[in-house]
């Protein structure tokens, strides 16, 4: 938690901008634990970069799809990147019903932070958080 507090606010003072851009579709389904897929776009440096997405929920029951969008900072080196990043539990709870909005502050293992704000469709509770996996294609 305290974790995703201090990316939190990494992220939203961060002085510069955010270093990179990035868009994703994401699907999942969930019985007490689920899954999601999906696939992105990472914009560095003026480049756009593919990248896979892939990810586990515990607490979660529902279906929903979802499109986001977000800022990336703390992004020195392409490969950083990849990696698991973490979803603070008190940054997902709560219940999607049909079409929502939501935002979340993600953090991986080499320090990148990513503020991503997504529309979700669908019908979803959260109880917890997760985590996914982000790797370049």
């Amino acid at each position: 938690m305290l974790g995703t507090m201090t990316g939190f606010a990494q992220a939203r003072h961060h002085q510069s901008g955010p270093d990179a851009t990035l868009r994703m579709s994401v699907g999942g389904f969930a019985l007490g634990i689920g899954g999601s897929s999906g696939s992105g776009t990472l914009t560095y440096k003026g480049r756009n970069y593919p990248f896979r997405v892939s990810g586990m929920a515990v607490g979660r029951v529902g279906f929903t799809s979802s499109s986001a969008v977000g800022d990336v900072f703390n992004l020195r080196h392409l490969q950083d990147f990849n990696g698991n990043y973490s979803v603070g539990g008190a940054g997902t709870r709560g219940v999607t019903l049909g079409a929502g909005r939501t935002g979340t502050i993600m953090s991986n293992q080499a320090g990148v932070i990513i503020r991503v704000y997504s529309t979700q469709q669908g019908v979803a509770v959260n109880a917890t958080g997760g985590s996914i996996t982000m790797r370049l294609q």
